[in-house]
């Protein structure tokens, strides 16, 4: 994997640039839409390419590896070939997951003994496993096995659950190092930084990380509860730290101006089921502000969802008949609302790109941010 810096803001730390993977390259700032389990949810392929603008989508370890399960996956020749998208793919170590399985799980210092969701079979994840399964996977990009603490955490427990995840990184450089990928092309493993939101911690962690001179760095254990201002805060310190000619990634962020915030931070990549899980209950995000379309004032809005997005599913389909198939539980209702968030969040990291190369990314942000957090 390459990383080229482009153009670098003059008033903030936001940079564009482009990260090159054997699939392809990745415009950076980049969101990346969520497929957990080998699909973005209610949308093809073909949308996620032509319409949407995709340029890299996230997998996830834990549900891959427990359906379809890897047997399928290695038969199959890769998540690439399975799902049949073509381009770069992250994956996550499944970290987060087994951190929201606090009710069947265990966690001790060889790994993660859980309880699968599906069946309540019992497994186990280790650093060293979880490199395996990502190598199966196949994606370009795989996460470090680490453990997100929750907030608020007390100071100890923040501590030595750094210090656990920090040992679980070694070992899982080792076991990457030692292997290779099954499928021809080049896989890189990104290291994660934790903490909470304890400076010290985070200061620590970050040292630690960027000492692995990986080719990518992540910030994980944000966005769990914490205050907005203590997020920025903690990706302020962690960004001073990490190695600015490398990619940085924000774990699980966020909503639209928490990812613009962060860009003027200097951070690279994003991923959030946010897009597709709020568009399944009718929450729509658009440049003039959000609209939950269940309300009765779009029922007779014959205006398109968002024409400055631009896209198919926000210029072609009518506030009032998406709120129709809303209120009448259409599965075509979460396919258009999930579309069009997916697009809006694609058009405003291009946007955001264009103003970091133009020089008024800053002034462009304060205005958008206003907006974006306008209910309508």
């Amino acid at each position: 994997m390459q990383f080229t810096i482009h153009k670098t803001d003059p008033n903030s730390q936001a940079r564009t640039g482009v990260l090159t993977t054997d699939h392809g390259p990745v415009q950076t700032p980049i969101f990346m839409p969520v497929g957990t389990a080998g699909t973005v949810k209610a949308v093809h392929q073909r949308e996620l390419k032509e319409d949407v603008g995709a340029e890299i989508i996230l997998g996830n370890t834990y549900h891959l590896y427990l359906r379809p399960g890897l047997d399928v996956l290695r038969k199959a020749g890769g998540l690439h070939r399975f799902n049949g998208w073509d381009r770069p793919i992250l994956t996550d170590s499944g970290g987060y997951q087994v951190y929201s399985l606090s009710n069947t799980r265990k966690i001790k210092e060889e790994g993660v003994t859980f309880k699968s969701h599906i069946d309540g079979s019992k497994h186990v994840f280790t650093p060293e496993g979880v490199m395996d399964i990502q190598r199966t996977i196949g994606a370009d990009i795989v996460m470090a096995f680490d453990e997100c603490t929750p907030y608020p955490c007390e100071y100890g427990y923040a501590r030595e659950s750094m210090e656990m995840t920090h040992r679980w990184l070694r070992r899982c450089i080792g076991r990457f190092d030692a292997t290779e990928g099954h499928y021809g092309y080049r896989q890189t493993l990104f290291p994660i930084v934790q903490g909470s939101t304890y400076r010290d911690l985070r200061q620590q962690s970050a040292e630690f990380v960027a000492a692995q001179e990986r080719e990518g760095n992540a910030i994980g254990g944000l966005a769990v509860g914490e205050p907005a201002e203590e997020m920025y805060e903690t990706i302020a310190l962690v960004n001073r730290i990490l190695p600015s000619d490398k990619p940085r990634y924000l774990m699980g962020v966020g909503t639209p101006e928490n990812i613009l915030e962060a860009i003027a931070l200097g951070v690279d990549m994003f991923d959030c089921v946010m897009p597709t899980r709020n568009a399944r209950h009718g929450i729509l995000f658009t440049s003039q502000g959000v609209i939950n379309i269940k309300n009765e004032k779009w029922k007779d809005d014959f205006s398109p969802i968002d024409e400055e997005v631009g896209g198919y599913a926000s210029t072609f389909y009518t506030k009032a008949y998406l709120r129709h198939l809303i209120r009448s539980e259409e599965i075509l209702a979460a396919q258009i609302a999930s579309l069009h968030n997916l697009t809006f969040y694609l058009w405003l990291i291009r946007q955001a790109r264009r103003h970091i190369e133009d020089g008024t990314f800053i002034y462009w942000k304060s205005n958008m941010v206003k907006k974006l957090m306008q209910r309508l």
